[in-house]
């Protein structure tokens, strides 16, 4: 017996406010690794005196092959500086970035926490939340904080 056949699908287009959203969250992914590598490394050097690849390697949970071709993409964009068997050095945009990205974690940890999410899970979430979080949702989270 045939099966009667189906009926044709209407093309579901996203609304301009979808579509924004996930333009949006594209554009944040792209710049997460970013992130996450120059937050590592400042916190490598603060904590050992410098950051080396394996070091960054294991923080992060990467082989050493996945952090030596994320950094050439971060000298490149002019976030490291990097030389041959030598540490890992911020430039002067590396350690901005990584100034802003220890803000947003800290103030969204602190909202977490203020919820009264335990303190591990607040800095496992804050790893996800802190690059998508908007400006004006973070500024409402400080805002809550200092009530």
């Amino acid at each position: 017996m045939k099966k009667p056949p189906r009926p044709a699908r209407k093309a579901i287009r996203p609304s301009a406010l979808q579509a924004e959203s996930l333009q949006q969250t594209r554009r944040e992914h792209a710049s997460e690794t970013a992130e996450d590598y120059v937050e590592a490394i400042a916190d490598l050097t603060a904590q050992q005196g410098e950051a080396r690849v394996v070091d960054l390697a294991r923080r992060l949970g990467v082989t050493h092959v996945t952090v030596n071709r994320t950094l050439g993409r971060l000298q490149r964009e002019g976030y490291v500086s990097v030389q041959p068997y030598r540490a890992i050095f911020l430039t002067d945009s590396g350690r901005k970035l990584a100034a802003e990205c220890q803000h947003r974690h800290s103030i969204v940890v602190a909202f977490l926490r203020s919820l009264g999410v335990p303190e591990k899970s607040a800095e496992i979430d804050a790893e996800g939340i802190e690059h998508h979080v908007s400006p004006a949702t973070l500024a409402a989270f400080a805002r809550h904080l200092n009530r």
